[in-house]
């Protein structure tokens, strides 16, 4: 039985992911600091009210409390935004630089996509006329 778990425990999958969920957390602090820190002071700065959470109104009684939603709101948009133009637009331009474009043609049987130096297909086992 524990040999069982220390298996299903070292398997590749299960390391990568709690590494991933521990970079995820320790990312998400970091871009949550920078919005908070510097970016929301910034928009503050502008528009002279950093904080909306005292804004509210009133109607038939009922007090609506919506400066806690458009601080949520807002710190939700300058978050997507941080890591939109600071992470996946640059790891974007990465990507497309190191592409190593890799030659395909179409296998003549069942016309998968293979490596134009295959002499065989992947898929079908099919020999390929060169």
């Amino acid at each position: 039985m524990l040999k069982g778990f220390k298996q299903f425990i070292l398997r590749g999958n299960v390391v990568d992911l709690a590494v991933g969920v521990v970079m995820g957390a320790a990312f998400g602090s970091v871009v949550t600091s920078f919005v908070e820190d510097v970016i929301t002071p910034l928009i503050g700065a502008v528009v002279a009210v950093p904080d909306f959470s005292k804004l509210d109104f009133t109607l038939n009684g009922s007090t609506f409390q919506m400066g806690e939603f458009l601080n949520a709101l807002l710190s939700f948009l300058l978050i997507a935004f941080a890591v939109y133009f600071f992470v996946v637009t640059p790891m974007n331009r990465l990507l497309t630089h190191l592409k190593v474009t890799t030659k395909v043609k179409a296998c003549p049987e069942c016309l998968s996509n293979i490596p134009a130096k295959a002499k065989r297909c992947m898929y079908c086992t099919q020999a390929i006329p060169e």
